[in-house]
């Protein structure tokens, strides 16, 4: 799953950033907890990359953080062109992803992705979740909350960025 080379600089600090965030493992756990899903994790998605930055992994999917995924293998890298949250209950009932190639190629059947923005608008990375078996992710009150969940993390990376930054 990995690429095996080196993080660019820029990507290995904001991978370094989220691991610093000490709510994020919180919120791994609360989205695993909330959804039913085994896996959640903070990615940064960029047109060259899918880093896992922390994750929550409780059905042996592999994955640790600074790990990459190939960008253009994720649902996140499409996210990260439409800005839109994604969420998946049942892949096999989702005429619009049941031969996507995603949830093939990971076995997931259901799925969970948030955009994670920074103040300035632009894309940081995404909030993700899945799991082999069917969950309900599609509820509203659930959606909500892992949307107030990615732009807290989102608000939490300007913080910690932002004084890094002004420290340097």
């Amino acid at each position: 799953m990995t690429t095996g080379f080196p993080l660019p600089p820029h990507l290995a600090a904001d991978v370094a950033a989220v691991q610093r965030i000490d709510i994020v493992r919180t919120i791994l756990a609360d989205v695993c907890h909330i959804t039913g899903m085994g896996f959640a994790a903070v990615a940064r998605v960029t047109d060259g990359h899918w880093i896992a930055c922390q994750v929550q992994d409780d059905i042996g999917f592999g994955l640790d953080a600074g790990e990459e995924l190939e960008v253009r293998t994720t649902i996140c890298d499409e996210i990260r062109d439409s800005g839109v949250t994604v969420y998946i209950d049942h892949v096999r009932d989702e005429p619009a992803w049941r031969t996507h190639p995603t949830p093939i190629l990971y076995g997931f059947q259901s799925y969970i992705s948030v955009p994670i923005v920074r103040a300035d608008g632009s894309f940081f990375g995404t909030l993700c979740a899945i799991d082999p078996e069917p969950r309900p992710v599609s509820l509203q009150t659930m959606v909500a909350m892992i949307e107030e969940f990615a732009a807290r993390i989102g608000h939490e990376l300007d913080a910690m960025l932002n004084t890094h930054s002004a420290a340097d």
